[in-house]
């Protein structure tokens, strides 16, 4: 398989992975590995919010993270959000967990930085057998999405094949 069926197989994967009811969220990845100009063309203003104006090398994985959060599937979180804020987005994710993990962070947890929050929100959700982990976009945000904890090696390893990054978070 060459490396560019390799990529758009890997990429239709992590799109079934953390989407299997949306079929539209892989299309629309799979649109801008096929036809990135094209893709730019249709989705022109999402992409000008981002400072992008032409085909660019991880134009697949952005449009990923743009379906998900349309789906309400990935939360894209600042740098330096506030705790309040990243639980209210995490919360409002359709793939969080039935048991709710809010429950077991601690109140000193909600004082820490973004990066550290993020963590102990993590380790909460592996602690009721979810997960949380980070699409890489090479900005100053956080795209976290949520899955059950037994997959996240699996994303990993599936957008490595993309040529991307996934991580979980509080591992």
């Amino acid at each position: 398989m060459s490396g560019a069926d390799e990529a758009r197989t890997s990429l239709a994967a992590v799109a079934a992975l953390l989407a299997p009811a949306h079929e539209a969220v892989a299309a629309r990845v799979l649109h801008a590995h096929d036809d990135p100009t094209g893709y730019v063309r249709d989705h022109a203003g999402t992409l000008a919010d981002r400072g992008i104006e032409g085909p660019v090398p991880d134009l697949a994985w952005i449009a990923l993270v743009d379906a998900l959060a349309e789906h309400r599937l990935l939360a894209e979180l600042d740098w330096k959000e506030d705790s309040d804020e990243i639980r209210d987005r995490l919360r409002g994710l359709a793939s969080r967990p039935s048991v709710d993990p809010w429950v077991l962070v601690e109140a000193d947890d909600m004082l820490l930085p973004t990066h550290e929050f993020l963590e102990a929100c993590g380790r909460c959700f592996r602690d009721v057998g979810a997960a949380l982990a980070v699409l890489d976009i090479e900005s100053d945000c956080y795209p976290v999405v949520c899955l059950r904890a037994a997959r996240v090696e699996e994303l990993t390893a599936l957008a490595a094949g993309a040529g991307f990054t996934a991580r979980g978070v509080g591992v």
